[in-house]
């Protein structure tokens, strides 16, 4: 196992500098969020009777994250589609937002054509590739981001971007403060959670050894600190190389929770994102539920997330998650970069078309 506190022995193993990658999160945020308020043009949403995002993997997130915090304010259903097909109420009244940061994403080009075909309008989230082609040859409104990263890499620029963009179309209320609080949050965390923070102050770094060689399962409360549960599991897998699952509360307590049988924990590390104001009937769940698997032979891991806005504790709960997730790669002396297993899926998915 790596000693995460080598400095020199973390630089060997990320090759490709992931911790450089998640420490520029914050500055992600800033740059994008401006770049999509000055989008222009942007679609029309007079009338506007649904938001649906489109995309996957990565590039989904930014409508997780939209769903997730705006969903209770807005007059309108946001519905996030992880599929080639659009949902059948997608029409002329409905706004399609495709995001897809390589462009190239194949599901993400069959919801954009269909989106077209139906008379959907649309917005384009990408750093280039097909998407921005098809979109500048169709004169689809298109936001385009920065190049040169992994998709999950560009969360702040893809969903800092959406929510800018969205702000000034006049979907989203004026943002500035919280996107402002949230930066300063995950620039605050960044200067806690960074490579040259020992393991004694560094929450990233003990989170990563606590849970060592078991098997992480996240728990996020319904809303963003379930996005931020997805974001944790999908880190671990693509950060780390290693299986993890993610489940919200109340929902887990319907059927999961019966799966913590007797010894059937052993193999498991239950992380709970959590909130310092947590509605009493979430804190008597998660309490009992966490009791539960402790008996089942897990061991749990509490994570609080911090800043006043829910905006500010979503960023502040994906920085301490991509750093945590990308120390557990280093510590079994695995590049967090590449991701090999999906490379090599898509080329044989290419063989076989």
């Amino acid at each position: 196992m790596t000693d995460l506190d080598d400095i020199a022995r973390l630089r060997e193993v990320d090759a490709s500098d992931m911790l450089g990658t998640v420490a520029a999160l914050p500055s992600q945020a800033r740059r994008s969020y401006d770049d999509g308020r000055a989008v222009d043009p942007l679609p029309s949403l007079e009338g506007v009777a649904a938001v649906t995002c489109c995309g996957m993997g990565g590039s989904a997130v930014a409508g997780d994250v939209l769903r997730s915090l705006f969903r209770a304010r807005l007059g309108v259903p946001v519905d996030v589609n992880r599929a080639p097909e659009l949902p059948g109420y997608c029409g002329p009244s409905t706004l399609v937002v495709v995001s897809s940061y390589s462009g190239a994403t194949s599901e993400a080009l069959a919801a954009y054509e269909e989106a077209l075909a139906r008379g959907c309008r649309t917005l384009a989230i990408t750093s280039g590739g097909e998407l921005a082609a098809r979109a500048d040859a169709a004169g689809t409104p298109k936001l385009r981001v920065p190049s040169g990263l992994m998709p999950r890499a560009a969360l702040g620029h893809l969903a800092f971007g959406l929510l800018g963009a969205l702000e000034t179309a006049g979907l989203l209320p004026r943002l500035g403060a919280d996107v402002d609080e949230a930066i300063a949050e995950m620039q605050r965390l960044v200067g806690d959670l960074g490579p040259d923070v020992g393991g004694d102050r560094n929450a990233a770094k003990r989170i990563a050894v606590a849970i060592g060689d078991r098997v992480p399962v996240i728990w996020g409360a319904d809303g963003f600190a379930a996005v931020a549960a997805n974001r944790w599991r999908t880190q671990w897998n693509e950060n780390a190389k290693l299986p993890a699952f993610s489940a919200a509360l109340p929902e887990l307590d319907h059927n999961e929770v019966v799966g913590w049988s007797e010894g059937a924990g052993r193999a498991f590390s239950v992380v709970a994102l959590r909130q310092t104001d947590e509605a009493e009937d979430i804190r008597a769940r998660v309490d009992l539920s966490l009791d539960i698997a402790r008996k089942a032979g897990a061991e749990p891991v509490e994570v609080t997330a911090s800043g006043r806005s829910p905006l500010a504790r979503l960023c502040s709960l994906v920085v301490l998650g991509d750093f945590t997730s990308t120390y557990a790669g280093l510590a079994r002396g695995v590049d967090p970069t590449p991701i090999d297993a999906i490379a090599e899926l898509k080329a044989a998915l290419a063989r076989s078309a």
